[in-house]
């Protein structure tokens, strides 16, 4: 149930439990006026009835010494008071006024028909007035909720976008000093905070990456010059690793900017994955397999390196076999690995992390970044089968079909 649900329907059974509630209390009040003003009346006219009957003169709706009157009002007047009583056994109810002169008996009556009746029209009146009331406290309830909705819908995909990496996301304020005012200010605060964060984490992760690409170079220069051995050929391999993980971060700095445009053209993509699992140096066979082929208009150099991201993370974290799949405009890669980690499932790529504890998670963070520059998705999920899979969703990107390829 949506908070608009939630606050309509407060407010309208807020309003029907005031309409209720008000009813009762006008029928009884109502209800208890129209008793003691017919009772003053009716007592009224058992003092002129008694009185009349003293001095020998016995109006025609005077009834004394009748046989059958209500048996409370008997008992009232064999004690020697003057009662009144609404008798209501009958079809129609009645007002009755007794008292004793003597041995006699006098006593009175009224019909209470008309009171009744328009007690029953003013239950009716009272139902009609609280229906309307409930249904427009309904109307104005859901526009307040709606109203309210919107705001919070707002702030909550403004934050959304924030999450995804959009730090230019901002909500426009509004007059008002209100619990949702004081959000939009909130969220607006905590993406400059943000920004500013990221910023200048960026900033020092590519002075750093900068400063150390000089001295990683002559590393590697010098490593090369080293006599053949194993010891040389460790160093070389080191020094390479440093310097690729140079290169990934510097990727990685450039990626969480904004100044990064593709530039598309139209590939075939069964032929973009078939050069990028070529020249991924993995220690394994990769099998590509082309379901449908298709023209994509997208920047090739990038879709290339997504998909040797991929592959390169499948062979070091999961295991063979490892397959890459085209079919029309989604190009997945699989494992046989014990697939993804949860958190990288939940909220996806994060660098400087990775759910094995080996490496420092900057080859899915590449491959999601590049994949955001294309405009596509990337989306990562654990087969029931077993293993991971990596869907890259290129379908708004393709412009027509191509030769399959086996």
């Amino acid at each position: 149930m949506g908070l608009r649900t939630k606050i309509g329907v407060a407010i309208t059974a807020t309003a029907a439990l005031v309409a209720v509630i008000m009813g009762l209390v006008v029928h009884q009040r109502t209800a208890v006026n129209q008793l003691e003003t017919a009772r003053e009346s009716i007592e009224a006219r058992l003092g002129s009835a008694v009185e009349d009957h003293a001095a020998g003169v016995d109006r025609p709706r005077t009834l004394v010494n009748p046989e059958r009157i209500p048996g409370p009002l008997r008992r009232a007047i064999d004690q020697g008071k003057r009662a009144t009583y609404l008798d209501r056994d009958g079809s129609d109810p009645v007002l009755w006024a007794g008292s004793r002169l003597g041995r006699d008996t006098i006593v009175v009556r009224h019909p209470y028909t008309r009171q009744t009746e328009h007690l029953r029209d003013l239950d009716h009146d009272l139902w009609w007035a609280g229906g309307l009331g409930t249904a427009f406290a309904c109307l104005v309830g859901v526009a307040l909720a709606t109203v309210a909705g919107r705001r919070l819908n707002a702030s909550a995909r403004t934050a959304e976008r924030i999450a995804r990496g959009d730090l230019t996301a901002r909500l426009r304020p509004r007059g008002g000093k209100d619990e949702i005012a004081r959000l939009i200010v909130a969220v607006n605060t905590m993406a400059d905070a943000l920004a500013a964060r990221l910023r200048a984490e960026r900033e020092v992760t590519s002075n750093i990456a900068h400063e150390l690409r000089t001295p990683v170079a002559g590393l590697v220069a010098a490593a090369a010059l080293l006599p053949e051995g194993r010891s040389a050929e460790m160093v070389r391999e080191r020094a390479r690793r440093l310097s690729d993980l140079m290169e990934d971060v510097l990727e990685v700095a450039r990626l969480d900017g904004s100044a990064e445009r593709a530039e598309t053209d139209v590939r075939r993509l069964g032929e973009l994955t078939r050069r990028a699992v070529g020249a991924t140096a993995v220690p394994g066979d990769v099998e590509v397999r082309i379901v449908r082929d298709c023209l994509v208009e997208t920047d090739g150099r990038r879709v290339e390196r997504i998909v040797a991201n991929l592959v390169t993370n499948a062979f070091r974290h999961g295991a063979a076999p490892v397959l890459a799949e085209v079919d029309d405009g989604l190009l997945r890669v699989r494992d046989g690995g014990p697939g993804f980690p949860r958190a990288l499932l939940v909220s996806g790529p994060q660098r400087f992390r990775t759910g094995s504890g080996a490496g420092l998670g900057l080859g899915l963070t590449i491959a999601a970044g590049q994949a955001r520059v294309l405009g596509a998705r990337l989306t990562f999920a654990n087969p029931e089968g077993g293993g991971a899979e990596a869907t890259l969703d290129l379908t708004d990107s393709v412009r027509g079909p191509a030769d399959d390829e086996g």
